[in-house]
């Protein structure tokens, strides 16, 4: 588990078409039923089940983080999960998710709630991630990147993709059936978001 993907532990390199994931010095060696630290990750791409206290976690928290550093790219929106701390970071998933599915997914995993949290946390409907779409990113916001956001970006991290399940995603067959041409930064437009 690298415990700690965002983007600027992504170094792009444009000569050879390759990202490389790097900063592994949260990384740990991932073992079933073993109770890891939650004080890992940087909070924008931190995993709701780090944000509840859940020590039994797995690399599906990575595949979280790829769903955020995703949403951001394909939305425009950096970071996608904006908090001001931990407790504002899980508020900001619940205004999207909806608390019914954290309370579900609480429910699920037998996970009890400081009672503080429960409080801060309100009650918020699931927001559908199309209605991220502006004119300044539907060219990045097709149904195949909604999809596969909708797949990673979840409570319950048994029902994330694994890695190998994303990348078998349509969403990647674009880069899987045309030849790598070099990145050029001086061409992209994005708009960084802050």
């Amino acid at each position: 588990m690298h415990r700690d993907i965002k983007p600027h532990n992504i170094a792009i390199d444009p000569d050879n078409n390759k990202l490389r994931i790097i900063d592994w010095g949260l990384a740990e060696f991932y073992h079933p039923n073993i109770d890891y630290n939650v004080r890992v990750a940087s909070r924008h791409f931190k995993a709701p089940e780090l944000l509840v206290n859940m020590r039994y976690y797995d690399y599906s928290l990575d595949m979280w983080a790829f769903g955020c550093v995703l949403a951001g790219m394909i939305f425009r929106i950096h970071p996608f999960f904006h908090g001001c701390d931990n407790i504002d970071q899980l508020i900001k998933i619940c205004k999207v998710l909806g608390t019914d599915t954290l309370r579900e997914y609480t429910q699920k995993y037998n996970i009890t709630l400081d009672s503080n949290l429960t409080a801060s946390i309100g009650k918020y409907p699931v927001k559908p991630f199309s209605k991220y779409i502006t004119s300044n990113n539907a060219d990045l916001a097709n149904p195949l990147a909604l999809d596969i956001l909708s797949k990673v970006l979840v409570f319950d991290h048994q029902q994330r993709l694994s890695a190998k399940e994303a990348l078998q995603h349509p969403y990647f067959d674009p880069v899987r059936h045309t030849k790598p041409t070099r990145y050029n930064s001086l061409t992209d437009t994005s708009e960084w978001v802050d």
